[in-house]
């Protein structure tokens, strides 16, 4: 008991050292048992491949098919690629540490690793509210569409998404300047802004208060322009389909995946946030839904489109029977 409380202390001592670049980080990832590393390996393998195959295969349709070089499926591309941009931040991480145990990671990779996994979060919601917009504007003024959503409004748009998500994500991580660390065991499955700052030697309370504060300030946004937009959409379909049932039926077809995509993800952001408080859990139960949020939306968003979009889909059937039979 002496030697242990010793220790303790000793330990406490010492983590209240500021550490001196360069710093290397410890992730505490899956406690994994001996022998199953590898098999966990290939499911992480397969959920990856799975997401370069659906997102790439959506992005490569899209731009090669002159006909679907609309604002509709210009924003999808952006969805996809921020698909791409989530998992490809975490995924393949975890497979090296599943496979060789590596574990570590450099000061500036794990800034760049958590920089990108928030900005992923950030893109997500800015990019379906822009896609609101455009279905809004689609279904209740489709006689202006054209004329609204021009070429220079979809980019600028687009740009917008991408932008307000960078810079928010940004003054998160500038809190990160000039704060002392003296911890550098991270106990996650990829590091994140609040892991790498609970290393600080002081408290934080600015990141944490701009934290929150732009959380719920982007998902109230996001939240209040998709709602807007799908009331003034079933309304305006309503109306319309008491005469014409192809227009509500149309107005489904292009807004129900948008609706789908955005409670999904919300849903996994919501079990995230929840799963951190059921303490009966074990920690390699935690860590695994902490990174459903990158694995589910990518995987299913892709499926998702090329089930409902009969342009997408028809453009995809005709490039692969026309693949096929040039090859026989």
């Amino acid at each position: 008991m002496i030697w242990r409380a010793v220790l303790l202390w000793m330990e406490n001592q010492t983590s209240v050292i500021p550490l001196k670049q360069p710093i290397v980080f410890e992730l505490e990832g899956f406690d994994v048992q001996p022998g199953n590393g590898p098999f966990m390996f290939l499911l992480a393998l397969l959920a990856y491949i799975a997401v370069l195959l659906g997102n790439g295969v959506v992005i490569c349709v899209i731009m090669t098919d002159k006909n679907l070089h609309r604002p509709m499926f210009v924003m999808i591309c952006h969805l996809m690629v921020c698909d791409l941009l989530g998992a490809t931040m975490v995924l393949p991480r975890l497979m090296m540490d599943l496979l060789m145990g590596l574990k570590k990671i450099a000061y500036i990779p794990a800034i760049v690793q958590a920089f990108c996994a928030h900005t992923y979060g950030a893109a997500m919601l800015t990019v379906l509210a822009a896609m609101a917009y455009d279905r809004y504007v689609a279904v209740c003024e489709p006689l202006r569409y054209l004329s609204i959503m021009t070429s220079t409004r979809l980019h600028s748009c687009c740009a917008v998404a991408w932008i307000v998500a960078l810079l928010l994500i940004a003054v998160l991580f500038s809190f990160h300047m000039n704060v002392l660390l003296c911890g550098h065991i991270i106990p996650l499955i990829y590091c994140s802004n609040r892991g790498i700052l609970n290393l600080a030697c002081i408290p934080t309370p600015a990141n944490n208060i701009y934290g929150l504060a732009m959380t719920w300030t982007l998902s109230t946004g996001t939240f209040i322009i998709i709602v807007y937009s799908y009331i003034r959409i079933l309304t305006v379909s309503l109306k319309q389909g008491r005469t014409n049932r192809s227009i509500r039926s149309k107005a489904f077809q292009t807004c129900a995946p948008h609706i789908v995509v955005y409670v999904l993800f919300q849903i996994a952001s919501l079990i995230v946030i929840l799963i951190q408080r059921f303490p009966s859990l074990s920690q390699n139960m935690k860590k695994f839904f902490s990174i459903l949020i990158f694995i589910v939306p990518p995987i299913l968003n892709p499926i998702i489109y090329g089930l409902v979009s009969k342009d997408l889909r028809v453009s995809f059937i005709k490039r692969l029977s026309t693949r096929v039979r040039n090859q026989t």
